[in-house]
């Protein structure tokens, strides 16, 4: 029963997403109405229908795809984690690979003297005529703050392993994933101090943007989601055997420290990957799961992939609707993800989280 109800999420997210990608599309600071003309008619105005097919192609489509990707990123990895710590509060950004990307992205912004400030300054609220003129120009600055926030995330998970001296004791590696959180968080404050012309680039990232997601952007998280899936799903026997105790799953001679390793590198891969594209998109992989477990009961194979679906849906719809609220301007979606989720963490709490959260 619990199989076929699986399978009928999973179509229905499925379905959620096609319907999305082809309501991202329409969705701009540019109207489609704007758009449809040029586009139904190319001859009668070459610049304006070359300009029509920039926006959709390069623009509202990589970003609607690319956002999908990167919400079944932290989809993907708020299950992992999840059911790594058997805490259901646990996010991706437990491990610190959050407060690490930070402080990659402000090392590189402040060794660049404030370079990335149109980049990150246009972040936040900006129109589709802005994208363009950063897609043209500032790719270079893109690629190294892409690079700084993906290397930042591995080494503070790196730095979390070592802290907690390996992966045996699952509280340790929780507790030394908050210190190295806290810890790196402040050393990114300091950064942002001496060097407050950073502080306007900076803005975007801690606040999650698609603006600038690209077609190789997608590309890389499409990639990395197809590795970090099959790995999950061989490392779901192992978060069964967790869900029912560790004295269990030792018993069932599952070996548990290489298994947990290989945990958190795919938990480290899928975060760093969506952040290092994406900047801090909260709540989005703590959600993802409460929502699958609250339509269907199932074992964590296919938790993990209906969490992914999930992450990919809850990500382009808020895209879309920051797009949409205040155009032609829009808002950071990491601002609407934290409002929104947070407000269904909050209403699942006050109904006593029978199949959620367990208080």
């Amino acid at each position: 029963m619990n199989q076929h109800r699986a399978l009928s999420v999973a179509w229905v997210l499925m379905g959620l997403a096609l319907a999305l990608t082809a309501l991202g599309v329409c969705v701009g600071s540019a109207g489609f109405e704007n758009l449809l003309g040029p586009l139904l008619h190319p001859r009668l105005n070459p610049d304006q229908t070359a300009m029509a097919q920039q926006i959709v192609l390069d623009i509202r489509l990589p970003r609607t795809l690319g956002a999908w990707a990167a919400g079944a990123l932290l989809g993907l990895a708020g299950a992992l984690a999840q059911g790594l710590f058997r805490n259901p509060l646990a996010d991706p950004f437990l491990l610190g690979s959050a407060s690490g990307a930070s402080l990659g992205v402000a090392l590189t912004l402040a060794a660049l003297g404030g370079a990335g400030g149109m980049l990150g300054g246009a972040g936040g609220m900006m129109g589709e005529g802005m994208a363009l003129s950063v897609f043209g120009t500032g790719w270079l600055t893109r690629l190294g703050l892409t690079g700084a926030a993906f290397a930042g995330a591995v080494l503070a998970v790196l730095l979390t392993l070592a802290l907690s001296k390996g992966v045996q004791h699952t509280l340790r590696l929780l507790l030394a994933g908050v210190v190295v959180g806290v810890v790196l968080g402040a050393m990114t404050h300091l950064v942002l101090l001496w060097t407050p012309e950073s502080l306007q680039a900076m803005q975007a990232f801690m606040l999650g943007s698609t603006a600038f997601v690209g077609w190789t952007a997608c590309a890389v998280m499409a990639g990395v989601w197809v590795l970090a899936s099959l790995a999950g799903s061989l490392l779901a026997r192992l978060l069964d055997g967790l869900s029912l105790g560790e004295a269990t799953a030792r018993s069932l001679g599952l070996p548990l420290v290489a298994m947990r390793l290989a945990l958190v590198a795919v938990l480290a891969l899928a975060t760093g990957a969506a952040v290092a594209q994406t900047g801090l998109i909260a709540f989005v992989g703590l959600a993802a799961p409460h929502l699958v477990r609250s339509v269907v009961k199932t074992t964590h194979g296919r938790l993990l992939f209906l969490s992914s679906l999930m992450g990919g849906v809850l990500l382009m719809a808020a895209d879309t609707l920051a797009r949409w609220l205040i155009a032609p301007q829009e808002l950071p979606v990491g601002v609407l993800t934290a409002v929104l989720g947070g407000g269904y963490l909050l209403w699942l709490m006050h109904r006593g989280t029978r199949g959620g959260l367990g208080l």
